[in-house]
């Protein structure tokens, strides 16, 4: 072969080592991260076995890798919650939400922290990173409580938060399922009528019912609609148009003051009360009051539905007076209702995580914040009062405790597709509340029947078990 050909063939070969280099570096620096992201990437199951925990406020666990499976210590509890990890199905929950926290660094995209892992191992150092913990707001003794009670009838969700701070102390969802067997299940959760993969807690949507009738009450008063001494009289029907309105089962409360109209939760009442605020003052509080916008929660939540002003007829307005139409809402809106009531009209931004902790140190603190600042803290107080009148002497009784002092408030909301849905939203104490519950059982019945005793002893529990 005479040189020219050697030479030739030598820079043959050199092209091709330059091609392959060049390839190499593309891989391993510009295409490295995308690669590293796909779901079907098997170094993501390397990547498990050093997954961070996810935590109750007392340092319970939640979730966990042990020998290379993630493990959910409450089980279906709190399943749609902290969610599930699947190399099949990917995540859902606090495990999605926080997967860049949980997932361990990764060095595949990065030459540099390659070259350092490297030199570790050859000084005999340890090259295992860990993922962070996520440490949440849930109180574990408040969330078995409440999704043993929850789990008496085969739908229905609760949310329990210190209105304080916003901060969820126990999220319930039923049905649920077992984290633990997810991809075994995955096929027959997913074909379930019931639907248990969806937390009700955060993505449910319902007609409030009577519970609306604190909102309601606090924009009326607020706005001077009303007052604590104006007087409604209810016959058991208010006729607008052609539309015949009725209060439940046809009850009837009479010449009563707002208190009363409150405490027994008429109907009638709270129709006459919206009309009379006038569409335009009514929707200007639900902006002010954030429903139908975004909480601004660290998981996915639905928004409540409203139905557009434009359009909207007297008898809808009526219906919205008290929870009814084509008005829904979530239970987490519903508890931050209450809660706005205890915070002496501040609403709370609710959150589910308070602590990233990386290496035993502190990542990152969620702080406490309000969504908004609906009504005074005066009219707060009356609708408290109010609340107070309903446990003491009106519809709400079943939810006392003793030597506490409880403000709640019932709701039966009627629906097109079977029996009604039973609501019940409180706080307590009155005087400095530190809990509130809002709890919906559906397709049962009267909220103080059923949604009721679950709240009131949710809210007892917590009392004793969520600190000062």
């Amino acid at each position: 072969m005479t040189n020219r050909a050697i030479r030739a063939l030598s820079g043959f070969f050199v092209l091709l080592f330059a091609i392959l280099a060049a390839r190499q570096a593309y891989v391993q620096v510009v295409a490295a991260p995308s690669i590293a992201a796909r779901p079907n990437n098997p170094r993501h199951a390397l990547l498990d076995a050093a997954r961070g925990r996810i935590l109750a406020t007392d340092g319970t666990v939640l979730a966990e890798t042990v020998g290379g499976r993630r493990q959910y210590p409450m089980g279906s509890a709190l399943a749609q919650t902290v969610g599930y990890l699947s190399t099949r199905y990917g995540t859902s929950g606090i495990e999605q939400a926080f997967d860049r926290a949980l997932t361990p660094p990764d060095s595949s995209g990065d030459p540099s922290a390659q070259l350092a892992t490297i030199v570790a191992a050859l000084h005999g150092q340890s090259v295992v990173e860990h993922g962070a913990d996520v440490v949440t707001t849930i109180v574990p003794a408040v969330q078995e409580r409440l999704f043993d009670l929850l789990s008496k009838y085969p739908r229905a969700a609760g949310v329990v938060l210190d209105p304080r701070s916003g901060a969820v102390l126990a999220l319930g969802s039923v049905p649920s399922y077992d984290p633990n067997d997810f991809d075994n299940e995955f096929a027959q959760l997913s074909a379930d009528t019931h639907s248990p993969l969806l937390n009700r807690a955060l993505a449910g949507l319902y007609p409030p019912g009577s519970t609306f009738k604190m909102f309601t009450a606090a924009a009326a008063l607020d706005n001077g609609t009303v007052t604590m001494q104006s007087h409604f009289d209810d016959p058991g029907y208010f006729q607008i148009g052609d539309f015949t309105l009725h209060d439940n089962e046809s009850e009837a409360t009479g010449y009563a003051d707002l208190t009363t109209a409150f405490a027994l939760s008429s109907n009638v009442d709270f129709a006459q009360i919206a009309l009379k605020m006038g569409t335009d003052s009514f929707y200007r509080y639900l902006d002010r009051w954030g429903i139908g916008g975004s909480l601004d929660f660290q998981l996915p939540a639905e928004r409540a539905s409203v139905p557009p002003q434009a359009g909207l007829q007297p008898g809808e307005l009526a219906q919205m007076g008290f929870g009814q139409g084509a008005l829904l809402m979530t239970p987490l809106q519903m508890a931050l209702i209450g809660s706005t009531i205890a915070a002496d009209g501040v609403e709370p931004r609710p959150f589910v995580v308070r602590q990233i902790v990386r290496d035993r140190v502190p990542a990152s603190v969620s702080q406490s914040s309000a969504l908004s600042n609906p009504v005074s803290p005066a009219v707060a107080a009356n609708v408290t009062a109010m609340m107070i009148a309903v446990v003491q002497r009106g519809t709400g009784t079943v939810a006392k405790l003793p030597h506490i002092t409880v403000a709640g408030k019932t709701g039966t909301a009627t629906n097109p597709l079977g029996r009604s849905h039973s609501w019940f939203v409180c706080f307590a104490p009155a005087e400095h509340p530190r809990v509130a519950v809002a709890v919906v059982v559906e397709n049962v019945g009267y909220g103080a029947t059923y949604a009721g005793p679950i709240a009131r002893d949710v809210l007892s529990t917590a009392l004793q078990s969520a600190g000062p």
